[in-house]
């Protein structure tokens, strides 16, 4: 198996509602697979061919060691009397580290670990939940080691992602009389989940994941412009600020209000409809959550029966059953046209909305579910605002405010694991056209 060699997970069924094709290289969803309503749609942009992902960067990859932008040159970084030296390495415009550098962990192979290389940063007890490795269909567990200084990063950080398909509850589906109107049920079709791990050797190093992944519910419908956009799609993001930047995408350390620009609240309306040129490319901080389940903890705290998955793995559905310790929904993107939705949970503080605004049809692939040629540098690639990118991830640069100091911090000590997980529950309701 090469690095684009596509790991095929999906559901345990002939034929399943949910599966997807991982890539090794850049941890890349190269597709997300939904069986809907006799309909198979393909809910993330990208290339074709999966070495396009070289090219056509950031693509549904991973993202690191530090999502989004920092000032370039040398910052000294402290968190609980532990000191380092971070040296971040110019890779766009003249003055930005971009996603961790110019090798981030988009552009690096990662290993799917098997039964004779075992999770280190995952216990016993999660993985308890999960079918051995040996027979795994529905899962992989990948990891990827950064020596120290990498793209200027220090410490050697050893990263481990969970990516798993939750199956949904079996729902009974009622018989509709010809003629008649058929309920307006919403079914669960099973959820994704990602999970994040990753622990440093020694000292202290900045560290902010995230998925850079962008999703269309209504490209593979192929039916015009107007569903190769996502202007139509809806969007909730429970956001009440903003991260200000400056002219080159820097934090400058304040918020703003989402009452005080409206193009920026978004509560259920259609993407296109407060800001028609799909502009987005924001930072939105959520509004103040209970989020039980840590985003790192003290390395003491690592034994057999740690157990961080059990709640984050039940089925959507499940009667009875109760969140515990899983934070409400914070993101929902939605299809009137396909009859799809996305409801993501996190225990990140908030999410980079990014509308696809720069992209050039001339350059890259579009694929061919999306009724493109699939052929790289074609003319016929995706054009601006054919994805809502959305990407879970603490605030941007945190680790350069002293406010930040010893708490949300985006920093991890020698003696801190550090976990990050997105779940993304898919549903399906029949379009009424």
């Amino acid at each position: 198996m090469t690095d684009f060699d596509p790991i095929l997970l999906t559901l345990p069924s002939l034929a399943p509602s949910l599966a997807v094709e991982i890539l090794p290289y850049g941890l890349t969803f190269h597709r997300v697979f939904v069986q809907a309503d006799g309909r198979t749609h393909d809910i993330v942009i990208g290339p074709e061919d999966p070495r396009g992902h070289i090219t056509q960067k950031y693509t549904n990859t991973i993202i690191g060691r530090y999502a989004n932008r920092i000032p370039i040159g040398s910052h000294t970084i402290e968190r609980n009397g532990v000191e380092a030296e971070v040296i971040a390495e110019l890779n766009e415009g003249s003055r930005v580290s971009l996603h961790g550098g110019p090798v981030g962990f988009d552009s690096l192979c990662w290993t799917r670990l098997t039964p004779n290389t075992p999770p280190a940063l995952f216990t016993e007890a999660e993985l308890a939940h999960l079918p051995p490795l040996s027979v795994a269909t529905s899962y992989g567990i990948f990891r990827l080691v950064s020596p120290d200084g990498d793209q200027g990063y220090p410490g050697t950080m050893s990263t481990e992602v969970l990516i798993a398909l939750i199956p949904p509850v079996e729902q009974e589906r009622k018989y509709v009389e010809p003629g008649q109107v058929a309920p307006s049920a919403e079914w669960d079709l099973g959820s994704i989940l990602y999970v994040y791990r990753a622990k440093v050797d020694k000292g202290v190093t900045p560290v902010n994941l995230t998925q850079h992944w962008g999703f269309n519910l209504e490209a593979s419908l192929k039916d015009g412009e107007d569903t190769l956009s996502v202007k139509n799609q809806n969007i909730t993001i429970k956001s009440d600020r903003i991260v200000a930047r400056d002219a080159d995408s820097l934090n400058i350390g304040h918020f703003i209000p989402v009452t005080s620009a409206t193009e920026h609240l978004h509560d259920g309306q259609k993407i296109g409809d407060k800001y028609p040129k799909l502009g987005y490319d924001d930072y939105y901080a959520f509004a103040p959550r209970t989020v039980k389940i840590p985003k790192r903890f003290p390395i003491s705290e690592f034994t057999p029966k740690l157990d961080l998955l059990k709640d984050v793995l039940i089925p959507s559905g499940t009667e009875g059953a109760t969140r515990g310790d899983r934070p409400e929904p914070v993101v929902e993107l939605s299809s009137d046209k396909s009859g799809l939705k996305l409801v993501f949970e996190t225990n990140q503080d908030g999410v980079m909305f990014y509308s696809n605004a720069w992209a050039d049809p001339s350059k890259g692939a579009r694929k061919k579910i999306h009724g493109g040629s699939g052929i790289k540098d074609h003319g016929d690639g995706y054009v601006p605002g054919t994805a809502a990118f959305l990407e879970f991830h603490d605030i941007l640069a945190a680790f350069l405010d002293p406010a930040n100091k010893d708490g949300n911090d985006t920093l991890l000590t020698s003696d801190e694991v550090y976990h990050n997980y997105v779940r993304c529950d898919v549903r399906f309701k029949q379009p009424e056209n």
